[in-house]
């Protein structure tokens, strides 16, 4: 099985979007291993978006990650970065195909509602960063069986 970590967003949270999200990952046939409500510190961000710190969106990005609580995710499927990657749409909402998350949900570039990790090797960088190896279960899902 493999994992992503997914990130909804401060306008998730504020929006009141987070079962719809949830369900949306779930309907698809994907797990929940992990999951906390939480509040991104000044170094969990710099250390999270470590690509993007000399970009010129940066500080907006940052002032929008620690402005509220995320709910953080470990999500488990098969080809789960792919398909969750499919299931977001395009980082610009206004580019994202209705029936997406973010062609659905969307209003802004920056506060485009979630953030799943973009490759297996993000994926592990951004689970470490945001879940102690505690706080992910392993369990099955019967449902499993019928796939």
């Amino acid at each position: 099985m493999e994992r992503s970590l997914v990130l909804l967003k401060p306008d998730t949270v504020q929006r009141g979007l987070i079962g719809e999200l949830v369900s949306r990952l779930e309907d698809k046939g994907l797990k929940i291993a992990g999951m906390k409500m939480m509040k991104v510190g000044e170094e969990l961000a710099k250390e999270h978006y470590e690509e993007h710190l000399e970009k010129d969106f940066f500080s907006d990005l940052f002032n929008f990650i620690t402005s509220s609580p995320i709910v953080a995710m470990v999500v488990e499927g098969e080809q789960a970065v792919s398909v969750i990657r499919g299931l977001m749409g395009a980082t610009n909402p206004f580019e994202a195909r209705p029936g997406t998350i973010r062609g659905d949900y969307g209003l802004d570039l920056t506060k485009n509602l979630i953030h799943g990790s973009d490759s297996t090797e993000s994926a592990k960088r951004e689970i470490d960063l945001f879940f102690d190896e505690k706080e992910i279960l392993d369990y099955e899902l019967t449902s499993e069986k019928w796939r």
